[in-house]
């Protein structure tokens, strides 16, 4: 089971990287859009919505980073953040239905649990 743990670790670190390069990529393309418009009031609202969807995808990926670092080293309030992530990864469909399902059975093992309550 310890193996499942270092897995859920790394895709929660890799899912929430993901969703930091999107967010970046939001952030440019919507840049370029307003560039594009030569509309200064267009460009203006757009580098608005730009910067609170980065702050808000950067924001939401933050978690799955701190929680995958936490399980890396075993501490029991990454296993819990992680499986709060978890649920609300639910609704990423399908990648993070996936991640979210194999982490919430992987967490919830009851040697897991004992395991993080050692440490």
């Amino acid at each position: 089971m310890e193996k499942h743990v270092n897995i859920v670790a790394a895709l929660h670190i890799g899912l929430s990287i993901l969703g930091i390069l999107a967010g970046i990529f939001v952030y440019v393309l919507f840049y370029f859009i307003g560039d594009l418009s030569n509309d200064d009031q267009a460009r203006f609202v757009l580098s608005i919505i730009a910067k609170v969807l980065v702050i808000f995808m950067i924001v939401l990926s933050l978690p799955g980073i701190v929680g995958g670092i936490g399980l890396f080293k075993r501490k029991e309030w990454a296993r819990i953040l992680t499986l709060i992530v978890s649920v609300l990864d639910l609704v990423n469909f399908p990648v993070g239905t996936a991640v979210g399902v194999y982490s919430i059975w992987a967490l919830a093992q009851p040697e897991i649990i004992e395991q993080f309550k050692q440490n």
